[in-house]
């Protein structure tokens, strides 16, 4: 006699499923605190600026190298510090996608599902 209702097996593939989105949630909720222990670290100007940035995208430090502090010249300073960490922020973003990309086997899950 035939189940009633859906696909024969189709229950136990939904259990199954299931089981797995929850799993694949718990490694992910794991992978992004591991990440917020993480840093990357970028430099411009050949070293006269570094960003570290966690993780989280956050902007944890700024080293300036004395020797390109110039008080006539403080708006090339600035670009400096704003493009190490825009790269720093870059290389996080690249980070995270790729130790979640380990997670999801590849599947391009949009940012807000991890």
């Amino acid at each position: 006699m035939a189940k009633r209702g859906g696909f024969p097996g189709m229950p136990g593939n939904m259990n199954n499923l299931m089981k797995q989105a929850q799993k694949m949630q718990k490694q992910m909720e794991q992978m992004q605190e591991e990440l917020e222990q993480k840093t990357v670290e970028a430099t411009a100007g050949g070293g006269a600026v570094t960003a570290v940035v966690s993780g989280k995208k956050e902007l944890m430090e700024v080293k300036i190298n004395p020797e390109v502090v110039d008080e006539e010249d403080v708006e090339m300073l600035e670009d400096l510090i704003v493009a190490a960490v825009n790269e720093a922020l870059r290389k996080a973003d690249e980070m995270v996608n790729s130790e979640m990309s380990k997670l999801t086997g590849g599947l391009n899950l949009p940012g807000g599902l991890f």
